[in-house]
């Protein structure tokens, strides 16, 4: 499976996005990754591959909380 292969290989590559256009390049990238994976989860019910999405979306969450930064306090 190229796809996992791929995931595994994203989730263990340094976390570190220097500017706003590599958040958003890593977001898109994880995002697409979670969804290629869902639609093979639906035909194979692996719970490895459900266990690789989960951590998959932390990181995206991780990454899309960096992107809005800290909202104004009233």
């Amino acid at each position: 499976m190229d796809l996992m292969e791929r995931a595994l290989e994203f989730e263990q590559r340094k976390q570190t996005f220097i500017t706003t256009s590599d958040r958003i390049e890593a977001s898109r990238e994880v995002k697409a990754l979670i969804l290629d994976l869902n639609q093979i989860y639906k035909e194979t019910k692996e719970a490895e591959i459900m266990d690789l999405m989960k951590r998959l979306t932390l990181i995206k969450q991780k990454i899309e909380k960096r992107l809005k930064g800290r909202q104004p306090s009233v």
